[in-house]
């Protein structure tokens, strides 16, 4: 990847998370954390990855994204936006009474959504069903689903993982964000799903480990799962959960908690900053 596009893959990236700040901000409520953390994942598959077409969400022939993860909706929204799936001032509306983007995502209602999610493990289920769907009809689009790694500890995210490995689901693709921390502490503390790794591979899956912070890794490893023949592909991605608004990351405090005015100004001027560093760079 060259240095001019992975800059504009960073310019994007900060104003998705700014689009996350700013719906939940104006819902009063929401998950920002986990929505940071798997930000510039949602970037590189949105705006560098993925088949789609804003103009028409429901084409056959799409890649399709679960986000099973569901919590995470503030991340997915923005990113919809920033693509031009519906517009970025919508972001506003997040859990509004009217509005089209509820908490947690509804592919009955919002443009861009391939699934409603919100019910943990159960993404992983529907991504595994759209591959094995695609695979039978002679398709050749792709299935990209993100997982946290808290969830790992719903039993239907093994069984799902069981089933797509014994049909050589090779068209599927999952990320597991792994920034460590739940609602209510560290995953090792509530739960260990660790080593996260090696339990994939056991389940029959082809496994790479990444920065998911990092575009040329998130670049590599979706090449190597495109390129896998036979069995689908776990990308284990290290993040950091609020990653680029400082005062959030690495807390789970804010897993499922709203700025309040003055932290919305704070991580909004923050995000400002460093969008205006990055667009001078890029016009150097």
């Amino acid at each position: 990847m060259d240095i001019k596009e992975k800059r504009q893959l960073e310019i994007t990236a900060l104003k998705i998370r700014m689009g996350v700040i700013e719906g939940t901000f104006n819902a009063k409520s929401g998950h920002p954390g986990g929505s940071l953390s798997l930000t510039d994942i949602l970037t590189y598959l949105y705006f560098k990855e993925m088949n789609i077409d804003p103009k028409n969400p429901k084409w056959e022939d799409r890649d399709r994204f679960v986000l099973s993860k569901g919590h995470a909706a503030p991340g997915l929204y923005s990113a919809l936006a920033h693509r031009g799936f519906f517009p970025v001032e919508h972001l506003k509306t997040l859990r509004k009474a009217d509005s089209d983007l509820q908490g947690h995502p509804s592919m009955k209602s919002t443009p861009g959504v391939d699934m409603s999610t919100g019910s943990l493990g159960q993404g992983i289920s529907a991504a595994v069903g759209m591959a094995l769907g695609g695979k039978h009809a002679g398709k050749n689009f792709r299935v990209y689903a993100a997982l946290g790694d808290g969830e790992l500890g719903e039993g239907q995210v093994w069984e799902a993982a069981m089933f797509a490995a014994a049909k050589g689901l090779e068209n599927l693709t999952i990320f597991v964000d792994n920034n460590n921390l739940q609602i209510d502490g560290t995953v090792d503390e509530v739960n260990s799903p660790y080593p996260i790794p090696e339990k994939f591979v056991s389940f029959g899956f082809n496994v790479i480990e990444i920065d998911g912070h990092n575009f040329d890794e998130i670049e590599s490893a979706i090449n190597i799962a495109k390129a896998t023949k036979g069995r689908p592909t776990a990308i284990i991605a290290k993040t950091v959960k609020g990653k680029g608004v400082s005062f959030m990351e690495n807390s789970c405090d804010w897993h499922g908690k709203a700025p309040n005015a003055e932290e919305y100004e704070l991580a909004m001027n923050e995000l400002k900053t460093k969008l205006q560093k990055l667009e001078e760079s890029a016009n150097v």
